[in-house]
């Protein structure tokens, strides 16, 4: 799979975990950055550049990482054809790919460690989309509210 990875100064440690493991299991990597942590920089330029990936088809999903996840989640979920979830917990990582298609995954670098972040991904790129007709219809919902807000 083709993942494109970036974080901000506050998730560039958690960051550079997850694109080596992703990397070792096999995975096309886009590593987006941040390349130097003490640098002054903002989550937004990093959740751009993600989104930017797979809106345009050079990544099939992404991770962004923050201190937090909120920054980034919210940051993410501002482009058209982006469906972003916060997640610190096996389940909705998975869930969020099963149910709602959620093609990027935030992640709080001060919140989960890394065995838990390890945890997290695994579960986020392994899941699929179920295709139930319960969650399509959800998503045909969820892609006219873009289109009622967003030029796509």
């Amino acid at each position: 799979m083709n993942i494109a990875v970036a974080a901000d100064h506050a998730g560039y440690g958690l960051n550079h975990i997850v694109v080596n493991d992703l990397r070792t299991a096999g995975h096309e990597v886009l590593d987006l950055g941040t390349h130097t942590p003490e640098q002054e920089d903002d989550y937004p330029d990093f959740a751009q550049l993600a989104c930017d990936a797979v809106r345009q088809g050079s990544a099939q999903r992404a991770i962004v990482v923050c201190g937090s996840g909120v920054g980034v989640c919210v940051a993410t979920n501002k482009f058209p054809g982006i469906r972003a979830g916060l997640c610190h917990d096996h389940y909705s990582a998975h869930q969020g790919v099963e149910h709602d298609d959620m093609n990027v995954l935030c992640l709080g670098a001060r919140i989960i460690g890394q065995e838990v972040a390890r945890e997290i991904v695994q579960a986020y790129i392994t899941a699929t989309f179920s295709g139930e007709a319960r969650h399509q219809r959800r998503l045909a919902k969820i892609q006219r509210i873009e289109k009622q807000f967003f030029q796509t």
